[in-house]
């Protein structure tokens, strides 16, 4: 069965050529995943090892000085780097966030594009990697850095599971 990040890959490159695909993809993202709708996210480029994702200049997405929330940008941030990460990740390797760095450049005001590039490792064992993103402006300003540290993994091989029920009569019997 193919990853999670190779499913969503094969996803976004049927929908997104198509008219509204980039919205067919977002609800169908937002279903698998969702607190990922909280910001009204859009992603604009999606490959293996690289993302872009923007957030609308939303009411729901500003604190009370009228500028982005924090968080809306630690959001967006960091699920462009996750689908830079995961769209590029074999089959059998499983990631999960284990710390996210930010730093605020600059006040954020209007729509802000999350941009994310990672080379992606060949995994063998657990490890971490870093995973940067940065939140820019309609005028390509940074306005703040993410830092994203991912733990990836080898997926064990699942375990028969053992059923609770009795075994069967070999007649059909109870």
């Amino acid at each position: 069965m193919a990853s999670t990040g190779r499913r969503l890959l094969r996803l976004w490159r049927l929908c997104a050529p198509i008219p509204g695909g980039w919205w067919v993809f977002q609800r169908l993202f937002a279903w698998t995943v969702p607190y990922s709708a909280s910001t009204a996210p859009r992603v604009r480029v999606l490959e293996p090892g690289h993302a872009e994702v923007e957030i609308p200049d939303r009411r729901a997405n500003r604190q009370h000085l009228g500028s982005v929330h924090a968080i809306a940008l630690m959001n967006v941030a960091e699920m462009a780097s996750g689908l830079a990460m995961v769209s590029g990740l074999p089959d059998g390797v499983r990631s999960i966030v284990r710390e996210i760095r930010m730093e605020y450049l600059k006040k954020a005001r209007g729509t802000i594009r999350a941009v994310s590039h990672v080379t992606i490792p060949t995994v063998t064992d657990d490890c971490d990697v870093e995973v940067a993103a940065d939140c820019l402006d309609a005028s390509g300003t940074v306005v703040a850095r993410a830092t994203v540290s991912w733990r990836l993994g080898v997926i064990p091989a699942e375990r028969p599971r053992v059923s609770s029920a009795p075994p069967a009569s070999p007649t059909g019997a109870p």
